[in-house]
């Protein structure tokens, strides 16, 4: 069973001690209960039997003793439980969050991000909770259901059969209850996933929703698929209601059925008195009180099962993008350089690929372009770079060695990647430029600033570099996120630094400086740009030039504008004949 797998292999050594220990306090719990029981007769038939107030205080003082063994053994376990059940949701979420993390790209967008987030918060709580209520009822009630019906049994079989039926009657109940329940919590968690998808999506692009005034039509997606949560959630909570009922009537049959044929085998003196009848009520209510124990487990169990098995849908998803057993040696002679050799990729869920046979080589310090319409495929080729996809056909090698060579933590490493769309951390500017290089001194952190063309403004942010970001950095405009993107990309030190249209925010002058600073400062680095403005790439060394995904041409921009009809167009598109030299 997924959720006891799910459970077990995220225990520790210390954890098993823990639940040893809630066995032997919960033995204690039960035993003096059962003994508090047998004192309740001893008790009854001292008061009947006028037997004197020592007796009476006597027994009286056993009971108290064996209350307050039975609340300290109760309270214990609590404490052990809660304990044992936090760190098992701690070490499943960090589990899932670091499967998350890994997972390959394709892996992220088929399960979608509003799905992962309800997995790693709602459906880790889920199972959470029904640990909690396991480990209450797995050794207390077994032991008193059983024992109660032995001690009943051993002295009227008869009467015994009373909790025997009134538990058959809750089991039965029970059964049918969660055939009709289960299914519809399955729907309910991935209604879920999509209220919290429809939340995150109106949050995101609150700027668009009211730019359009699209409220009223975002407000209506979201009624509709809250509706039908609250559709599922009532008739969840109906079926379950049942329960209440269904213990009120086991409880209430039982209390009259065994005082009725208790008072029948008094009258035919197959019992002694109404000492036993007591005892026998406090057995019968304590046997009825473990099967309510087990109720709540039944109410939570149908959720746990449908959290664990989504979250087992994330633990055993295979990694895409395998690693080598050992690391890529880089020849010191190789480093900085690039080839692509006859790459072909094609989307998984896609018909055609969208690279088509690409081929292009380049030297150490060499700045390589990337242009072409919209769709050509430049933002798909620049991905495979750094394994965010997987080639379909041929081979890129970074540094002479295949990237599929490489442990992602090398590869990774090697490359300073600007994504098109800008993000930035919650933090400071430092913490953000940091990320990918802690150990950077501060006059490194100004030299990537000042190339990236960052530094002006952060100096006037108050706090300068320690002043904070907004998560996502929407305390900066776009073009000072794009530029800190930069700046966090050069301070990595790489050998490679990737643009995946990551001037598109920049105004020309400023476009230019960066360029021009990336040249005099960063000499050495590689440099790939993705980019749509001829105006940025015409000073690259290699310029290739896309067309559906295949080549259509490479070189420089002045071979390009004489030998390639396709950026020619593109060139004249943006800038007359003169800028061009034409």
């Amino acid at each position: 069973m997924k959720l006891l797998k799910l459970i077990f292999t995220h225990l520790k050594a210390v954890d098993f001690i823990s639940l040893a220990l809630i066995a032997v306090f919960t033995v204690v719990q039960v035993g003096c209960t059962i003994f508090l029981t047998q004192h309740i007769g001893s008790m009854t038939d001292a008061i009947e039997s006028n037997l004197g107030a020592a007796k009476i205080w006597q027994e009286a003082g056993i009971m108290v003793a064996l209350a307050a063994g039975s609340l300290l053994s109760s309270g214990i376990t609590a404490f052990l439980a809660a304990r044992v059940s936090a760190l098992l949701s701690t070490r499943i979420r960090t589990d899932v969050n670091e499967k998350i993390t890994n997972m390959a790209y394709e892996d992220v967008k088929k399960y979608q991000t509003s799905s992962l987030i309800t997995r790693v918060s709602n459906d880790v709580q889920m199972i959470q909770n029904m640990f909690v209520i396991l480990t209450a009822m797995v050794f207390s009630a077994p032991i008193t259901v059983i024992w109660g019906i032995i001690r009943i049994g051993s002295v009227s079989g008869q009467l015994a059969m009373v909790p025997a039926l009134v538990v058959v009657f809750l089991v039965v109940g029970i059964i049918v209850i969660m055939i009709l329940a289960i299914p519809k919590f399955q729907i309910n968690q991935k209604t879920l996933d999509k209220i919290n998808g429809i939340t995150r999506e109106n949050l995101t692009g609150i700027r668009v929703v009211r730019a359009y005034n699209a409220e009223e039509y975002q407000n209506k997606k979201f009624d509709e698929t809250n509706k039908k949560l609250v559709k599922l959630n009532l008739f969840t909570g109906r079926v379950m209601s049942f329960l209440n009922p269904l213990i009120m009537i086991a409880m209430y049959a039982s209390t009259l059925a065994i005082y009725w044929f208790g008072a029948y085998l008094i009258s035919i003196n197959s019992m002694s008195g109404i000492d036993e009848i007591m005892e026998f009520m406090t057995l019968s209510s304590q046997i009825l009180m473990s099967f309510i124990m087990m109720v709540f487990l039944f109410a939570f169990a149908p959720r746990a099962f449908v959290s664990a098995k989504r979250l087992d849908e994330i633990l055993k998803t295979t990694d895409k993008i395998k690693e080598p057993e050992e690391d890529a040696v880089i020849p010191e002679e190789e480093i900085g350089t690039i080839a692509f050799e006859n790459v072909t990729f094609g989307y998984p869920d896609g018909d055609n690929p969208v690279i088509h046979n690409i081929s292009f080589t380049g030297k150490r310090g060499e700045t390589i372009a990337v242009i072409g319409a919209t769709g050509s495929g430049k933002s798909t080729l620049v991905q495979l770079i750094p394994r965010l996809y997987e080639v379909s056909f041929g081979v890129i090698k970074l540094n002479g060695v295949d990237v599929r060579k490489y442990k992602k933590k090398t590869l990774m490493s090697n490359i300073g990647f600007v994504p098109q769309r800008g993000l930035l951390f919650s933090g400071t500017v430092t913490s953000n430029l940091k990320l990918g290089h802690p150990e950077i001194s501060d006059e490194a952190i100004h030299k990537a600033a000042d190339t990236a063309c960052a530094t002006g403004f952060v100096e006037k942010m108050t706090g300068g570099f320690e002043a904070k970001i907004a998560q996502g950095g929407t305390n900066v405009s776009g073009g000072q996120r794009q530029r800190l993107c930069i700046a966090r990309a050069l301070a990595k030190d790489p050998n490679f630094l990737i643009f995946d249209d990551s001037f598109s925010a920049l105004d020309f002058q400023t476009d230019k400086q960066v360029r021009q600073n990336l040249h005099d400062n960063y000499e050495g680095i590689t440099k790939i740009i993705v980019a749509q403005r001829v105006g940025t790439i015409m000073d690259a060394d290699k310029i290739i030039c896309l067309k559906d995904g295949q080549m259509a041409g490479q070189g420089t921009h002045k071979e390009l504008l004489e030998n390639c009809p396709e950026y020619r167009e593109i060139a004249l598109s943006q800038m007359s004949k003169e800028e061009l030299g034409l």
